[in-house]
C-alpha cells in the first residue's frame, strides 16, 4: 500500500520521472499479490486431483447407494443401468477427451512441482509401444501429469503417439471416478485393456505400465532410487506376443514429493501392509506431505519437488506369439540395462550426483 501511495503522489507531484514509471511502480506492487494467486492455484490443482484420486470413488459410491434411499431414487437407478451397459467401455480403449486432457488446472498442477517430460528419441507411428514407468512413488504424480495430460506437451513432443497410462481395474468399478479417468485416457491394467490397444486399435498407441506397482510403493521415500524389476517379466512377455517395442521411463523425484513411515521386514505393521496388498491390489502406506495453509506443517499436499521424466531409447521387440522364457529372459536384460544407462545419463542434470546409483530389486 505505501509503494502505490509513494507511486501515485510521485507522479502529482512530479518527483517521478513520468507516469509510465509511476504505473511501472504500481504494477510491481500488485506482483507479489498475482505469484501468490498462481500459488495457492497450483496447491488446490494438486490437491482436487489427490483427493479424487483416495476418495473420489468411494464418495461417489456411497452417495449412489443413499440416492437409492431417497426421492432421487429414479436418477440413481438411471445412472446404474448406464453405468451396467457401459461396463466394458475401460476394457475397449476408454472414452478418452482431449478437452478434459487440456485443461489449463494440469498446467497448474505441472508448475507445482514442476514436472517436465524429456525426450531422447523419436518413436515411430506405425508401432506400438509399451513404456515400462519407474518408480511408483506414492501416487504416480509424473506419470499422470506426462502420459494423462497434455500438460507437458506429450502429443507434441510425440506426434503420432497416443498414451494410455495403465492402473488399478478396481478403480473403474466405481461411478464417476471411472469416467474422470477414462477422460484422461487412463486404462484398467489388465490383460483384456492391454491386448485391445496393443492388437485391435490400430498402430501409435503406448501402454505406460507404472511396473514396481504397489510393492514398489512401500519402498519409496526422498532420496531413495530403487525400483522392483528383477522378477517383472510379465510386461516383457505381453511385448512379445504383441510385437510392441519396449521403452524404459524414469522420473527422477517421484520418491521424492512423501515421505513415508516404512516398516522393517518381520514387523506385524509389514505383514499386515503385504497382507491388505494381495486383497485390494494397492499398498496402504502411510505417508504425509505438508500442510494447505502451513508449509512446515503435515497434511496430504505433496512436497513442490522437481519431477524430471525421462523416456528412453525403444527396444525393438518382434512379434513372438508364444515366446519361450530363454527369449524373455533376453529381451528382459536389455530392458534392464536400457533403464541403468538412462538413469546414469541423466542423473546429474536431474539434480543427482555422480555417486548415485539404481538399486534394482
Amino acid at each position: 500500500m505505501k509503494t502505490i501511495l509513494a507511486a501515485y503522489s510521485g507522479a502529482l507531484k512530479g518527483t517521478g520521472s513520468s507516469i509510465l514509471s509511476a504505473l511501472q511502480d504500481l504494477s510491481v506492487a500488485f506482483w507479489p499479490c498475482r505469484s501468490k494467486m498462481e500459488k495457492h492455484l497450483q496447491v488446490i490443482s494438486v490437491l482436487q486431483w489427490v483427493l479424487s484420486f483416495l476418495a473420489l470413488g468411494a464418495a461417489c459410491t456411497v452417495l449412489l447407494i443413499y440416492m437409492f434411499c431417497t426421492d432421487c431414487w429414479l436418477i440413481a437407478a438411471m445412472y446404474t443401468a448406464w453405468l451396467i451397459m457401459d461396463w466394458n467401455t475401460p476394457k475397449q480403449g476408454g472414452r478418452r477427451s482431449s478437452w478434459v486432457r487440456n485443461w489449463t488446472v494440469w498446467t497448474y498442477f505441472r508448475d507445482y512441482f514442476p514436472v517436465r517430460l524429456i525426450k531422447t528419441h523419436n518413436l515411430l507411428p506405425n508401432r506400438n509401444y509399451i513404456f515400462g514407468y519407474h518408480p511408483h512413488g506414492i501416487l504416480c504424480f509424473g506419470a499422470f501429469c506426462n502420459f494423462g495430460t497434455e500438460a507437458t506437451g506429450f502429443s507434441k513432443k510425440f506426434p503420432g503417439i497416443k498414451p494410455s497410462l495403465a492402473t488399478l481395474a478396481g478403480n473403474f468399478c466405481m461411478p464417476v471416478l471411472r469416467d474422470y479417468l477414462m477422460s484422461g485416457g487412463i486404462c484398467p491394467v489388465n490383460k483384456n485393456s492391454i491386448d485391445y490397444l496393443l492388437s485391435r486399435n490400430g498402430t501409435g498407441n503406448a501402454v505406460v505400465i507404472v511396473v514396481g506397482g504397489a510393492a514398489e510403493s512401500l519402498q519409496c521415500a526422498p532420496g531413495v532410487n530403487s525400483v522392483t524389476l528383477k522378477n517383472r517379466k510379465g510386461f516383457v512377455r505381453l511385448a512379445l506376443q504383441k510385437g510392441s517395442d519396449l521403452v524404459p521411463v524414469y522420473s527422477f523425484g517421484e520418491n521424492d514429493v512423501y515421505k513415508q513411515v516404512i516398516f522393517e521386514e518381520g514387523t506385524y505393521w509389514r505383514y499386515l501392509q503385504k497382507k491388505l496388498q494381495k486383497i485390494f491390489g494397492f499398498a496402504p502406506c502411510l505417508f504425509h506431505g505438508c500442510g494447505l495453509f502451513f508449509g512446515d506443517s503435515c497434511g496430504i499436499v505433496p512436497y513442490g519437488k522437481p519431477i524430471t521424466t525421462i523416456v528412453g531409447e525403444p527396444i525393438t521387440v518382434p512379434k513372438i506369439e508364444d515366446p519361450t522364457d530363454e527369449m524373455v529372459d533376453l529381451y528382459h536384460t536389455m530392458y534392464i540395462k536400457s533403464l541403468q544407462c538412462l538413469f546414469d545419463k541423466y542423473k546429474i542434470r536431474s539434480g543427482l550426483k555422480e555417486s548415485d546409483v539404481l538399486y534394482i530389486q
